[in-house]
């Protein structure tokens, strides 16, 4: 996959490359009646080494891509995944097989990240319930790995508007985890309830406490309030950022949707909403104010800048699919089972991972319109084009191919064996033999 010329365009041209080294249908019986050690997988990708944020702190993306199949009825287990169409704001659903990815981000521009764990949605699951599961055992794994330890700072986990950033925050409890997610702008959080002195100054007949305080409404400035820290930071691609947050928000919660199981008394889950305006975006479009959300409360200006930022780099992972899809071509083959399709998704995981611990030993093979990249800033397309170079000093874990001198057909001097038919099974071997011997004599 890594040393093919160019992009997969099908599966049964990997067969084709001189590395592969097997017939095309060894390819097709490993996908579809494979064995892959996947929690093997999973153990080895948190020993690797992962890139840090500010302070050596691991900043982990999660997102749902999908492999679409709108023409494979009879493939069991898909979904309707959500796509955009060509048109602004135009949404469509497509049947097809999502996926939740786990990634760890590097800072600074780049379309790089180190994948660490993949997992298929089924019929009746839930995005953020699946992602907390994933999340949990990879934390696990790295404290396991000695990744995190005891004292460091929390793992930031950054997710987009398509997750309930609070029940994600809720379900991941206890885990040395901070949440941190976009929210939509017509969104309407909860200040926290006042306290027993102010309650009896503001209703001095007293009367239930109330359960939370006043409405934020995101579109109604008037309900804003004083921020607790306003930080103002000059970028080269959004020319001023001006980020504000507000301390211990929280969203009301109902006994609808993804709550309607809950029990015992709804919890309260407070965080923190930071408010990001920029002045322009690149192309010179009109920016739109961004909305976000972190569990930490309490946090401070530099944390609040830290978190804002990160947030940008959640957009790398957007890289990693298009490189999965477009170059090792993830959703090319036509696979009639699910279970073929999680086979091939590790198998691209393994072949990504590989590329990504060659960057400092791939040489810069540019074209010749092409500027030159120092080693640290070569991007994954550029790598691989290398890889094939580097292929030849690494083990190989598979054996090469035992030759043989026998040509197609049947062996020299053996018999043709004569396979019982449809309409001959219920017959007994001596019915069978008088059969054979009577084709014979004719």
């Amino acid at each position: 996959m890594l040393c093919a010329d160019g992009p997969v365009r099908t599966l049964v041209g990997l067969a084709l490359t001189p590395e592969h080294r097997r017939g095309h249908g060894a390819l097709y019986d490993a996908i579809n009646h494979g064995r892959i050690e996947i929690g093997r997988l999973r153990r080895a990708l948190a020993t690797v080494p992962l890139p840090r944020a500010a302070g050596g702190r691991i900043v982990l993306a999660a997102d749902i891509t999908a492999w679409l199949r709108p023409d494979a009825p009879t493939s069991p287990e898909r979904l309707f995944c959500h796509t955009y169409g060509r048109r602004k704001d135009d949404h469509q659903m497509i049947p097809g097989w999502p996926y939740s990815v786990i990634a760890a981000l590097e800072t600074g521009r780049t379309s790089w990240t180190a994948v660490l764990d993949a997992a298929r949605l089924g019929p009746g699951d839930d995005e953020a319930a699946v992602t907390a599961i994933q999340l949990r055992d990879l934390v696990a794994r790295l404290i396991r790995a000695g990744q995190w330890r005891q004292g460091d700072p929390a793992i930031l986990l950054v997710v987009d508007a398509g997750y309930d950033v609070p029940r994600l925050a809720f379900l991941l409890d206890g885990l040395p985890v901070e949440v941190l997610g976009r929210l939509r702008s017509d969104r309407v959080l909860l200040r926290p309830a006042p306290s027993r002195e102010e309650f009896l100054l503001a209703s001095p007949g007293g009367g239930r406490p109330p359960k939370h305080g006043s409405d934020f409404r995101m579109k109604d400035e008037t309900s804003w309030g004083e921020p607790q820290h306003v930080t103002s930071t000059a970028t080269s691609r959004y020319g001023t950022a001006v980020a504000s947050c507000w301390d211990r928000l929280h969203p009301r919660l109902g006994r609808r949707s993804a709550w309607i199981d809950h029990v015992g008394e709804l919890p309260v889950i407070e965080g923190t909403l930071i408010h990001l305006r920029v002045e322009h975006l690149p192309g010179e479009r009109d920016p739109k104010p961004v909305w976000l959300w972190t569990s930490a409360i309490g946090i401070t200006a530099a944390h609040l800048d830290r978190l804002w930022q990160a947030f940008l780099r959640r957009f790398d992972l957007e890289h990693t699919f298009r490189m999965w899809k477009q170059t090792l071509d993830w959703t090319v083959p036509k696979i009639r089972d699910p279970y073929a399709a999680d086979r091939w998704t590790w198998l691209i995981i393994v072949a990504y991972t590989q590329l990504r611990l060659a960057r400092p030993l791939a040489e810069d093979l540019r074209r010749p319109w092409e500027r030159p990249l120092p080693p640290e800033r070569l991007t994954p397309a550029r790598v691989r084009r290398g890889f094939r170079h580097l292929r030849t000093s690494l083990p190989q874990p598979a054996s090469a191919p035992k030759p043989t001198s026998a040509g197609p057909g049947r062996p020299k001097g053996s018999r043709n064996r004569v396979l019982a038919r449809h309409h001959e099974v219920g017959k007994t071997a001596t019915q069978v033999e008088c059969v054979e011997s009577s084709g014979r004599d004719r």
